[in-house]
C-alpha cells in the first residue's frame, strides 16, 4: 500500500469554501489560508455561538498506547466520514494540531493515517496556519518582558530563582531543558536559571485551547502565576500589565482552523496540548463551534482513557456547551497481545492466550470510561496480521462485559470499511442519558481529588507525595487555590507511574513528585513518576526521513 504522504498528495482537496457551505458557513466567515484551509472569523464565531442547536458529541479515546499502533486518530476520522458519508448525516470532526517535536522526533504526526487522513497532511504537521509559532512568540515574549522587567526597575521584588514561568520552543531538544540565561556583564541581563518546554505544554497553549473569547483569553493571561517575591508575594501577570500584549500575539490563533478529510467530510484543527503533561483535548471554541454547526460531532481525547478520556470527561466537557454523548474506544488486536508479550517481535503470530491476558487492558479502559454513566462500545482497528481466530475472540471477550463492538478497516478502505460500525455508534449516540459521574466533585479539596482518580482510574492503593509536593500543597492552600480541578501528568503506557509496568496492575502507589498551579489555565497540574515537558529525540529521528524536492514536494512524512 502506498505511503500516508503520497495517498494526502493524490487526494482530491475541493475548495475550503465548499467545505464550509457544508456545515452553512459562507466565505464571508472565512479567513483563507490558500485554497484548502481557512480560520473562522469573529463575525461568524460570534453568530454560531447564537445558535440553538446542539448536535451529539461523541468522544473515541483508546486502550494504552504501544509501538504496535492503535490508530486512535485513523478511527476518529475514518468513523466521522463513515457517518458523513455513508449515513449522510451532517457532520464535523474536532482534533488537535500537532506538534512539529513528535513529527521530527519518534510519534510522528497527527492527521490520521491510510485512507482516514485529514488533508493538507504536510501543511497540518509542519507550519499549518501558524498557531504554533505564534504562541512560541507568545511565550518568549512574556518570559522577556518578566526578565527586562526585573532588569529595569523590578518595584515588585520578583525574585529571580523563583521565577515559574518557561520559555517555548516547539521542537524536542533536551539540551535546553536546563539552561542558565543572562550570563556575562550585568548589560546581559540578570543572570538566573531558567528552563524551555515545548510549546504544546506551556500553560499558554492550555489557556488557549480553554478561552472562550479574546476577553476571556486576556483575563487567563493576566491570572498566570508568574514568580514569587523575594518577600514570598505571589506575581501574576495582570501585576506587570503584560496581558494585552500576549493576548495580541494570539489573537489570531484562537480562531479556529477549518480543513477537510481525505473524503471531504468538515474538520475543525485547533490547539494542541500533550494529554500526559496538560489536558490533551482540542480548542473548546473549535468542539463547541462543531457541535452548534452539526448534528454530529467526533472528537478525540489524548492517549489512553486514564489520560485523556478521564482529563476530557472530568475536565474538559465541564467547560463545553453540553457533554459527551458517547465514548468510542479503540482497541487493536497487536496492541493487545503486546500487553502480555511486551514486545513487537512476534505479534504477526496468532496469539489467543496472550490477547486474552492483554485484554485485561481494555477490559480497564472501557469500564473507566463506563464509570462516567455514559454508553460505551469498543472499535476494533484491523491489521492484516490480524487472523479470524483472534478478531472473533476478542469480540466475544467485548460483548461479555456487556458492550458493543465492531471490527472496522477505515485505513485500507476509508468509510466503507465499518459502515455498521457508524450505525452503532450513532444508535448509541442517541440513545437516552442519565445525568454524568465524575471521579471527584468540585468541591473536593486537592488530595481527595488526587487519591479518587487514582484509585478509581489507576486502580492504585495509595498516594505517597514528596516533600517538595507537600509543600507546594502548603503553598497553594495559603494562595486558596486549592480546590482547582486536577490535571495528573502521568506515563501514557501504564496506569502506573512506571512506564514498564504494562497490562492492568493494581494495589500499587502512585508517587507525586511535584504539584504546579496552572491558575490561568484554572487547573493544577500534579506530576507523578518522571515526566518530562521538553522531550529529547530519538537516536533515529523521523527527521532523516523527510525531504523536499525542487518543485517543494515534500516525502518521508509517514
Amino acid at each position: 500500500m502506498k505511503t500516508d504522504i503520497q495517498i494526502a498528495q493524490e487526494s482530491n482537496e475541493l475548495p475550503i469554501e465548499e467545505i464550509a457551505n457544508k456545515v452553512g458557513l459562507n466565505s464571508n466567515d472565512l479567513e483563507l489560508y490558500g485554497h484548502d484551509k481557512a480560520k473562522i472569523n469573529w463575525n461568524a464565531i460570534n453568530q454560531i455561538k447564537k445558535n440553538n442547536h446542539l448536535g451529539k458529541l461523541i468522544l473515541v479515546t483508546s486502550i494504552s498506547p504501544t509501538p504496535a499502533g492503535e490508530g486512535k486518530s485513523t478511527i476518529t476520522i475514518g468513523l466521522g466520514d463513515a457517518i458523513n458519508n455513508q449515513l449522510h448525516k451532517k457532520t464535523m470532526i474536532a482534533l488537535r494540531e500537532p506538534s512539529m517535536g513528535p513529527v521530527f522526533g519518534l510519534k510522528g504526526g497527527a492527521t490520521g493515517g491510510g485512507m482516514a487522513q485529514i488533508l493538507p497532511m504536510e501543511d497540518i504537521n509542519l507550519h499549518f496556519t501558524g498557531d504554533m509559532h505564534a504562541l512560541t512568540s507568545a511565550i518568549d515574549t512574556l518570559a522577556a518582558l518578566v526578565d527586562n522587567y526585573i532588569y529595569q526597575d523590578n518595584s515588585l521584588k520578583i525574585d529571580p530563582e523563583r521565577i515559574l514561568i518557561k520559555r517555548g520552543l516547539d521542537v524536542n531538544d533536551r539540551s535546553l531543558r536546563k539552561i542558565t540565561i543572562g550570563q556575562g556583564s550585568k548589560f546581559n541581563g540578570i543572570e538566573h536559571k531558567s528552563s524551555f518546554a515545548i510549546t504544546v505544554a506551556n500553560e499558554l497553549m492550555a489557556i488557549l485551547c480553554l478561552a472562550n473569547d479574546i476577553d476571556d483569553l486576556k483575563k487567563r493571561i493576566g491570572n498566570i502565576l508568574v514568580a514569587y517575591s523575594t518577600d514570598n508575594h505571589p506575581v501574576f501577570v495582570k501585576d506587570l500589565g503584560f496581558q494585552g500584549a500576549i493576548a495580541a500575539l494570539l489573537s489570531t490563533a484562537l480562531k479556529p482552523n477549518l480543513v477537510q478529510t481525505i473524503e471531504h467530510t468538515p474538520v475543525f484543527v485547533h490547539g494542541g496540548p500533550f494529554a500526559n503533561i496538560a489536558h490533551g483535548a482540542n480548542s473548546i471554541i473549535a468542539t463547541n463551534l462543531a457541535l452548534h454547526l452539526s448534528d454530529y460531532t467526533l472528537t478525540e481525547a489524548g492517549f489512553g482513557s486514564d489520560l485523556g478520556g478521564q482529563k476530557f470527561m472530568d475536565f474538559v466537557s465541564k467547560h463545553l456547551d453540553k457533554k459527551p454523548d458517547l465514548s468510542v474506544v479503540v482497541a487493536t488486536v497487536r496492541a493487545l497481545k503486546y500487553q502480555a508479550e511486551e514486545t513487537t517481535e512476534n505479534l504477526d503470530k496468532e496469539n489467543l492466550d496472550a490477547l486474552k491476558q492483554g485484554f485485561k487492558n481494555l477490559e480497564r479502559h472501557m469500564n473507566n470510561m463506563r464509570n462516567y454513566n455514559i454508553p460505551v462500545v469498543v472499535l476494533i482497528n484491523k491489521f492484516a496480521s490480524d487472523t479470524d481466530q483472534e478478531l472473533s475472540l476478542l469480540k466475544s471477550l467485548i460483548k461479555e462485559q456487556g458492550i458493543k463492538t465492531e471490527v472496522v478497516n477505515y485505513h485500507d478502505v476509508g468509510s466503507k470499511g465499518g459502515i455498521e460500525a457508524a450505525q452503532m455508534v450513532v444508535d448509541e449516540a442517541n440513545k437516552e442519558k442519565e445525568n454524568i459521574q465524575f471521579t471527584y466533585s468540585d468541591s473536593d479539596d486537592l488530595k481527595t481529588k488526587i487519591q479518587k482518580v487514582a484509585e478509581k482510574v489507576y486502580h492504585a492503593k495509595k498516594v505517597e507525595y514528596s516533600d517538595k509536593a507537600e509543600e507546594k500543597i502548603h503553598n497553594l492552600i495559603n494562595l486558596n487555590k486549592d480546590k482547582l480541578p486536577i490535571i495528573i501528568a502521568k506515563t501514557q503506557y501504564s496506569f502506573t507511574d512506571n512506564k514498564k509496568i504494562l497490562g492492568a496492575p493494581s494495589n500499587f502507589i502512585l508517587h507525586v513528585k511535584n504539584i504546579e498551579l496552572k491558575n490561568g489555565a484554572g487547573f493544577i497540574v500534579v506530576s507523578t513518576g518522571h515526566i518530562l515537558d521538553m522531550p529529547g529525540l530519538p537516536k533515529h529521528p523521523a527527521a532523516l526521513d523527510i525531504d523536499v524536492d525542487n518543485n517543494g514536494k515534500i516525502s518521508g512524512l509517514f
